[in-house]
């Protein structure tokens, strides 16, 4: 039969997260004799105002920091006499997860592994609590009746429940090696108050309130069982005091609910008609059907659920509905598919000491304090990375100024790099200098004042825009930097797969077929080798269109002074717009080929008829056919249409090309002249 365990100083990792915040609010609140310690490093998905009812305690305490640095961890251990760790910190979202698992291996392995060597070097624990998910046991079949048991067998389908599995096996490991006294609980879902909405109860309440579809992955069958975060931590509140050293404690509920009958619910308690407001999205790579516990152990120790899903379910809403702005901007997570700041280095900015500064050797002797600032880590050689910081190629290029005021609006700290592409030393040394988060690629040959250029300078072009592109994105993979690359969509030609007019356009996995120019020609060949580097974000623009009419490499600017055009559907790229959004995409760390263009196709007669219509009222044009226009250019010229899906997918809030030529181009220049043609 288990004693009552009575701890004295207890370490809560990921403590600013959702459930470990509950729980520490309660031990705070229920047990005023003990000492918390929380150790966050503040991530995307944590809240200092998660921690708000436990910061009057005096017997709190909060250290911003990373589990993974073994100095702090030690530190902490020895100076606060720490006799039990709760271990929630971790990366949890299995979307997150599929697109940068390492960042999963390095926090849910490497974290815990590193707080597994300080417990036994300190040999002053007495209780370690590691918190994994139900995830670890794999799919439930459909028609089992009976759970799964803690001693199931470890079935994980995804990098992030195998970063979860493998955590356990080390957490066993010392327990059987060095006698760590470990206590190892595996989840349910859970839902309530201050959840960051990537998950599927926040973000439908969000979206919900904001009138917008609730988005579902396949077909919405998938089951799950959700606790509320009240009763998981009594759950955690129980097994830290009666729970056995060695075991294995399912929280779990037999309650059982389809994801989409969760969505029609909430739509229920919003007056929304379901039938319209729900939205089925392609499902994420691996989706599993049920997860399903037998959570009988845990009640033996005296715990039940006490919270209905339908007053869970209203708390709920209630809090997000008088909480809108909690997280802040949390349109990124509000997405289908979220991929949020997963690269190493990106964090939530909140006032909290930075651990990491080297100036912050101060300790505070006094636990009136609700903060502290501890010793930076050793053996660092240089000096942390900020939240976000690019280093942009390209400062004399149209793409590449306009990413540097970009970034000065936004506050985002930036450098232009000095090294040519094409010299592997230039670009370490500009790397090794600037220490980015990210690098963007805006530099290229174009041609000097076309494309026509290019056919007579094939050395120069393949130097800068094969060679070089290829040299920068090397580099970036050996310091594990992401490049966002601004590439061309002048790679395709209308063919009978992809016929004029048909609205069938080009997608990303399409192979180029336009070898007309020998522009195109690099553009093609070098987009192909980076398709084997995971690191590269491609965009591919077309005839990229401002606001800025007086720029002469504006689209809009070179067709309004040539004495003809041809008038062809195309699809172009508005660059109010879009760069805007290439930003944001640096900061989710999406990766692969993109069509970076505005959604449908417009022509030139099109665009110039908007022109006449806005700017120029006496402004005329004439038209000539392909085979005239042949006999003024040396390199035939790219017509196409591409598919913007993919893009729009991830931004719904993308404009088609004519509504934003009209919103981002032509209405900001209402009745102002730029000269007509030259």
């Amino acid at each position: 039969m288990a004693t009552t365990y009575t701890p004295k100083s207890i370490l809560i990792t990921g403590a600013a997260g959702f459930i470990a915040s509950h729980v520490c609010n309660r031990l705070i609140r229920n047990y005023p004799n003990y000492k918390i310690v929380v150790l966050d490093k503040l991530d995307y998905c944590s809240n200092p105002k998660n921690l708000n009812p436990s910061q009057s305690s005096p017997k709190f305490k909060f250290i911003k920091g990373d589990i993974t640095s073994a100095d702090l961890v030690n530190y902490i251990l020895l100076t606060e006499n720490v006799d039990t760790i709760m271990h929630f910190a971790a990366q949890t979202h299995v979307d997150n997860s599929f697109g940068n698992s390492f960042e999963f291996t390095n926090n849910n392995i490497y974290g815990t592994h590193v707080l597994l060597e300080a417990c036994k070097n300190t040999g002053l624990i007495k209780r370690f609590i590691h918190v994994s998910t139900d995830e670890v046991y794999g799919e439930t079949d459909e028609d089992a009746v009976v759970g799964n048991h803690e001693a199931s067998q470890l079935l994980p389908t995804n990098p992030y429940s195998a970063t979860k599995a493998g955590a356990e096996m080390l957490v066993m490991a010392y327990a059987r090696s060095y006698g760590l006294p470990v206590i190892t609980t595996r989840g349910n879902n859970v839902y309530g108050l201050n959840q960051f909405p990537e998950k599927l109860i926040p973000k439908f309440i969000l979206l919900a309130m904001k009138g917008k579809p609730l988005p579902i992955h396949g077909d919405g069958s998938n089951v799950r069982s959700y606790l509320y975060c009240e009763d998981v931590a009594e759950a955690f509140e129980t097994i830290l005091h009666k729970g056995e050293v060695g075991h294995v404690y399912n929280i779990g509920t037999k309650k059982e609910r389809r994801v989409i009958d969760v969505a029609r619910d909430i739509c229920k308690l919003f007056s929304l008609n379901p039938d319209v407001q729900i939205k089925f999205v392609e499902n994420r790579p691996f989706n599993d059907q049920r997860y399903f516990l037998d959570d009988q152990k845990l009640k033996t120790l005296g715990w039940f659920e006490r919270t209905t899903w339908e007053e869970g379910l209203k708390k709920t809403l209630e809090w997000y509905v008088s909480n809108p702005d909690w997280w802040g901007d949390v349109s990124g997570a509000l997405l289908p598919h979220p991929r949020m700041l997963m690269v190493p280095g990106i964090e939530r900015k909140f006032d909290a000491p930075d651990t990491n500064n080297s100036a912050s050797l101060l300790t505070t002797n006094s636990f009136s304090q609700s903060q502290m600032a501890v010793p930076a880590p050793k053996n660092k050689s240089s000096a942390q990375k900020p939240p976000l910081k690019f280093l942009i190629y390209g400062r004399t290029g149209w793409i590449g100024g306009l990413l540097g005021k970009i970034c000065e609006k936004q506050r985002i700290p930036f450098e232009y790099g000095n090294g040519r592409l094409q010299d592997r030393s230039q670009l370490l040394a500009d790397i090794r200098n600037v220490n980015p988060t990210h690098v963007i690629n805006a530099a290229g040959v174009t041609g000097r004042p076309n494309v026509d250029w290019c056919e007579t300078h094939m050395p120069e072009t393949i130097r800068t825009n094969v060679v070089g592109t290829l040299t920068l994105a090397d580099v970036c993979r050996e310091h594990n930097l992401l490049m966002m690359n601004y590439a061309t969509g002048c790679i395709f030609e209308y063919d009978a797969e992809h016929p004029l007019g048909s609205g069938i356009g080009f997608k990303e996995e399409d192979k180029p077929n336009f070898t007309g120019s020998f522009y195109s020609k690099t553009k093609a060949m070098v987009e192909e080798v980076l398709k084997e580097y995971d690191n590269v974000c491609t965009l591919r623009v077309r005839m990229p269109i401002s606001s800025d009419l007086s720029n002469p490499r504006n689209f809009i600017t070179k067709i309004s002074r040539y004495n003809k055009v041809v008038d062809i559907p195309n699809s172009m790229t508005i660059l109010d717009e879009l760069l805007p959004i290439s930003v944001e995409m640096a900061k989710r760390n999406l990766r692969g080929i993109w069509n970076f263009t505005n959604p449908g196709v417009v022509s030139h007669n099109e665009i110039l008829e908007m022109y006449k219509a806005y700017i120029d009222p006496d402004f005329k044009w004439f038209n000539f056919t392909l085979e005239e226009q042949a006999k003024v250019i040396v390199a035939p010229r790219s017509n196409n249409e591409m598919d913007a899906s993919k893009l729009k997918e991830e931004f719904p809030e993308l404009l088609s090309i004519k509504e934003s030529l009209i919103k981002y181009v032509f209405e900001p220049n209402k009745n102002t002249s730029f000269g007509g043609k030259a």
